[in-house]
């Protein structure tokens, strides 16, 4: 009997491989670890393709090993970390290993846009944007570093498309998927027409290396011979486009109006809504595709995100980690108790989250920032000081998509830090909104599931499927007292770091080279 959808995850560091009934809960489930990246020089991140592949060999081999049955299966649907590039030959192997997200890596000297954009971008002030672009496109460092490479690339595709063709035995990928440094057309979720400039921005790049494009919830493909026997799959199971993890998990945790924001506590901490036309949230930074088709996210991210809380752990949780290592239980289980340690606001310990340069605000010279120490601080209060910076970030990124779009009634919570009860409350006060956990942990594989279970015809559109597989969890209500705390902290404080420390941040870039 074919009655439960497989979702494939292909996250930064690990593969899942979930089964889900049509009424989106697991029935089984099998996750892989897998080393995020290798740094053959510093900052580069770089993944072999085939340690991908054989995580997701693993993890769906797993589920039938722990007796669920495949035969169960009647589609399968597929999402992956974004922006992760691979350069294919003529035998459809990879040229190089891929790209990962995390690269830091840049191309120096690309030519400049020219002609009519050109002499636009530099009348709206976007030049440095425009050359940031060039220098952060992993085509043109293959392009121009490795120029041999480049000449042999027959295909240049994202993880997903990799993956989609090894699923498939074709070269096609979802729209949802295409979050990079590639020549999309975001208002038209397409391929960019010829006279658009991101052909210029990317030299190297032609038509013909790119895959086609399906829609989320689409036919793919049907799962070919070599993969049906590398997943223990029937071969011929229809595959169903999904999208991106990000998109896929604001429709996995029911966030399909305006008003609906999914925050997510991820290794780049976000905030998304779903809305129906092009919305720019900031001028000249498109939305991305949403895991509905022609839709789109009005993304605010946060790089390095939650990544924070992994730094904490490597330089500050020695402790933490000895009695983790004593009881049996992952260190992140104690970190709640730092949290009760410690009263909302950190006794005036405020964090400012940019522990990675940007674009346009924070700046390439931005810097992370934590001001306020005392002889009474302590890690617990670092601890929830990084916690209240990225929930600061976050509203800020809020307030940011409700000037452009709609106000917002709903906050759910997704992410590695959803997890945390005192985190959850945090963000609750932060925000003055309740906060809601939804029902399941992996809301990135049950978006994907949603878009099998439409595309296999289970419901008729996406509210239907929405409103059968998704529901709220736990719901955390926001407390007048640190309310009013958080208010004042983030208005007279928070909002001012940046610009009060920017030109500081600009003289220590100058002064030691640092960020690059």
């Amino acid at each position: 009997m074919s009655d439960a959808l497989l979702a494939i995850d292909v996250g930064t560091q690990s593969t899942r491989a979930i089964a889900f009934d049509r009424h989106g809960e697991i029935l089984a489930s099998c996750q892989v670890p897998i080393e995020p990246y290798f740094s053959k020089y510093p900052g580069w991140a770089e993944q072999h393709a085939a340690v991908y592949w054989d995580a997701v060999g693993q993890a769906c081999r797993g589920l039938w090993q722990e007796g669920f049955d495949p035969g169960r299966i009647s589609g399968l649907s597929l999402t992956t970390q974004r922006a992760t590039m691979l350069c294919v030959g003529a035998d459809d192997r990879p040229l190089a290993p891929a790209i990962v997200w995390m690269d830091k890596r840049e191309a120096r000297d690309v030519p400049p846009i020219g002609g009519l954009w050109g002499l636009a971008f530099r009348l709206l002030g976007l030049g440095q944007t425009m050359r940031s672009f060039q220098a952060e496109a992993p085509a043109n460092w293959w392009w121009q570093q490795r120029p041999e490479l480049w000449r042999k690339t027959r295909r240049y595709v994202m993880l997903s498309g990799y993956l989609s063709f090894l699923l498939s035995g074709d070269w096609v990928d979802s729209t949802g998927s295409q979050v990079g440094y590639i020549p999309f057309d975001y208002k038209s979720q397409q391929w960019a027409g010829d006279n658009d400039w991101k052909w210029q921005a990317l030299p190297g790049i032609r038509r013909e290396h790119l895959p086609d494009l399906v829609a989320p919830g689409q036919p793919l493909g049907s799962l070919q011979a070599s993969a049906a026997q590398h997943l223990g799959l029937a071969q011929g199971l229809p595959i169903i486009a999904a999208a991106a993890d990000k998109a896929c998990e604001v429709l996995g945790a029911g966030c399909v109006a305006p008003d609906q924001a999914c925050l997510s506590f991820g290794t780049t901490a976000t905030i998304n809504t779903c809305v129906p036309g092009y919305v720019e949230v900031e001028r000249f930074i498109p939305p991305f595709p949403a895991a509905i088709p022609g839709a789109y996210n009005t993304e605010v991210q946060i790089y390095r995100g939650f990544w924070m809380v992994s730094w904490f752990k490597r330089q500050f949780a020695d402790r933490e980690q000895r009695i983790a290592d004593e009881r049996g239980i992952s260190a992140e289980s104690l970190f709640d108790e730092l949290l009760e340690q410690v009263p909302p606001g950190s006794m005036g310990l405020m964090l400012q989250p940019y522990w990675s340069p940007g674009v346009r605000e924070p700046g390439p010279e931005a810097k992370g920032a934590i001001i306020g120490f005392g002889d009474v601080h302590t890690r617990a209060h670092m601890y929830r000081a990084i916690l209240e910076g990225l929930a600061y970030g976050l509203r800020a990124g809020a307030e940011k998509i409700e000037k452009r779009s709609a106000r917002l009634a709903t906050l759910r919570v997704a992410g590695g830090g959803s997890q945390s009860d005192g985190a959850m409350q945090l963000t609750a006060d932060i925000f003055n909104m309740p906060a809601q956990r939804p029902h399941i942990y992996d809301t990135s594989a049950l978006g994907a599931a949603i878009n099998a279970a439409v595309g296999l015809g289970l419901y008729r559109d996406y509210p239907e499927a929405v409103a059968a597989m998704t529901r709220v969890g736990e719901e955390f209500r926001p407390q007048p007292d640190a309310v009013a705390i958080y208010d004042r902290l983030y208005r007279e404080v928070y909002l001012k770091m940046y610009a009060r420390l920017q030109p500081l941040y600009a003289r220590i870039r100058d002064i030691t080279g640092y960020p690059a």
